[in-house]
C-alpha cells in the first residue's frame, strides 16, 4: 500500500492536467474483457473562468494545488470507476459521486448524478433509483496525510455523452427514503470524459 501511495503521489504531481484514453485486450476489474479506459489526473484549482478540469468551491475541505485522479474502465460486463484524492482535509469522509455535466463557476452546474435508469422526478431521493447500483458513488475516507482512494464497479456502461464530471461532496452519501443520494454541499468538481 505504501508503495502504490507513493507511485500515486509521484503521477499526480508530476503529470497533473493528464486526460487518456485507450483500448485494450486485457482483464477488467469488472471480471471481462476490457473495451476502452480513461484516466484524468488534475490541480484543484479556484472556481473561477472556464476550461479547469478541476476546481475546488471549499479550500478549506479541498485545498487550492490539492489533487484528483479518476480512473474509468469499461467491459464486456461493465464498468469499473476509480477516485483518488491528494492533499485534501486530513480524516474526513467525503461523498462523491458521477455527475451529469461539466463542472462550471457555480457548485450547481454539474446537474444531478447520472443515473442508469432515471428517476422521473428530479432531484431523485428515491432509494429505488438514487442507490450505489444505480449510481456511480465513490465515498472516501481520508488518512492523517488527506489522502484516499475508492473504487466501484457496476453493471452497465454510461450513455455517451451523459456524464461528465465527479463531484466531491461534505459528507458520505445518505441511504434514507427521501435523502438517498444527498450528501451535501458540493466542495469541489472534475471534469471528466467518460466512455
Amino acid at each position: 500500500m505504501a508503495f502504490m501511495t507513493t507511485v500515486l503521489a509521484a503521477s499526480l504531481a508530476l503529470t497533473p492536467g493528464v486526460s487518456t484514453l485507450s483500448t485494450t485486450n486485457s482483464t477488467s476489474p469488472v471480471e471481462g474483457t476490457q473495451h476502452s479506459a480513461v484516466t484524468v489526473i488534475e490541480t484543484f484549482r479556484a472556481a473561477t473562468g472556464t476550461g479547469s478540469g478541476a476546481v475546488t468551491y471549499d479550500p478549506k475541505s479541498v485545498p487550492l494545488g490539492s489533487h484528483v485522479e479518476v480512473r474509468e474502465r469499461t467491459s464486456d460486463r461493465g464498468t469499473w470507476f476509480e477516485l483518488r484524492l491528494e492533499g485534501v482535509q486530513a480524516e474526513r469522509t467525503f461523498g462523491a459521486h458521477v455527475h451529469r455535466k461539466p463542472c462550471g463557476t457555480d457548485p450547481a452546474t454539474s446537474g444531478g448524478h447520472y443515473q442508469n435508469v432515471t428517476d422521473p422526478v428530479q432531484p431523485s431521493v428515491d432509494p429505488a433509483y438514487a442507490n450505489k447500483r444505480n449510481e456511480a458513488w465513490l465515498d472516501l475516507t481520508t488518512d492523517a496525510h488527506g489522502r484516499a482512494r475508492s473504487q466501484t464497479s457496476v453493471r452497465w456502461w454510461v450513455r455517451a455523452g451523459e456524464a461528465r464530471s465527479v463531484v466531491v461532496h461534505e459528507h458520505a452519501t445518505d441511504t434514507r427514503p427521501g435523502h438517498a443520494g444527498t450528501a451535501g454541499a458540493r466542495l469541489a468538481c472534475v471534469n471528466v470524459s467518460f466512455l
